[in-house]
């Protein structure tokens, strides 16, 4: 594969990587028509990198055919117009059978969920992502990282073993962790995608991040174009200003251990009328009483 293609994929990930919600029908079905209208708000909004099955995507509660299906309106919706990064995981032959699905669609990157194990050993997971690389090499592929523990030799070992790990969704909420990770992994080796969104984007690229993943772009994309705008010409007093206009919603999202970070979100697309505010357990749907205020921070976002 030539080192053109990645530079392609490496440009790409140093943005606003969306990871779009996935709509539920009232009887409870992934709601196609509903998904496709999000995604093209997103993609007339400006995004030029999707994430199918993310997080924000509720990727652990969609069957095997659901996250199929994402993938292929995501890249049936995006066509040209956007890069396509495909959340895969779980076992080893589901995260490849996943990933070969990807690239027969022809999107160009895979993320790898970090692996939902009790027992992760740092060699184990060198072991897990290069399965996966190997299977694929002509894709672009980008371990997510929620693993404190996780050394930044061990990165720098998986991508001397695979050329195609190209970029590196991290997403340890500690900035001075980051810092040392990115340089002992190689910080020129990888793009570094800050992964927990816009709170930590400001800290993140300040130590080498260029990109920075959302779900809040489900509901403003012009409030995270905004942001990385600033932090791309490194107006630092800009991007603050866009992390104090966002503060709320995302402390919304992130308490009691991110337990409503989806529903947070889908409840400003529904407040919207864009989307039901239907989530899969484990989320819940906000209580009544909560719901006014998400509601008039999006309508804030949206005038």
């Amino acid at each position: 594969m030539s080192s053109v293609t990645f530079e392609s994929q490496r440009a790409a990930l140093a943005d606003v990587v969306a990871i779009p919600v996935t709509p539920f029908a009232e009887d409870g079905s992934v709601d196609a028509d509903a998904h496709r209208t999000l995604l093209r708000r997103l993609l007339e909004g400006g995004i030029r990198i999707l994430t199918p099955n993310g997080n924000t995507g509720e990727f652990y509660a969609l069957t095997p055919e659901e996250r199929r299906l994402v993938t292929e309106l995501t890249v049936d919706e995006a066509g040209e117009r956007a890069a396509i990064l495909v959340g895969v995981g779980h076992d080893v032959p589901t995260a490849v059978a996943s990933a070969r699905h990807a690239r027969e669609l022809g999107a160009g990157m895979v993320m790898v969920h970090q692996p939902v194990h009790p027992y992760v050993s740092q060699a184990g997971w060198v072991d897990y992502h290069r399965a996966i690389a190997e299977a694929v090499p002509e894709l672009g592929v980008v371990p997510y990282i929620r693993n404190a523990q996780l050394s930044g030799a061990r990165l720098a070992q998986l991508g001397e073993a695979c050329p195609n790990v190209i970029g590196v969704k991290y997403a340890v909420p500690d900035a001075a962790k980051f810092a040392a990770f990115a340089r002992d992994a190689g910080l020129d080796r990888f793009v570094w995608v800050a992964g927990l969104a816009e709170p930590y984007a400001p800290s993140y690229f300040s130590a080498g991040a260029t990109g920075f993943t959302s779900g809040l772009v489900n509901v403003a994309p012009s409030v995270s174009l905004n942001m990385i705008e600033a932090l791309r010409s490194g107006d630092y007093p800009a991007a603050m200003k866009v992390w104090e206009q966002i503060r709320r919603f995302e402390e919304l999202r992130a308490a009691n251990g991110s337990a409503d970070n989806v529903t947070v979100v889908k409840e400003a697309l529904a407040s919207l009328g864009l989307c039901r505010r239907d989530v899969r357990p484990p989320s819940r749907q906000l209580p009544e009483e909560e719901r006014a205020e998400v509601a008039t921070i999006a309508a804030g976002w949206s005038l």
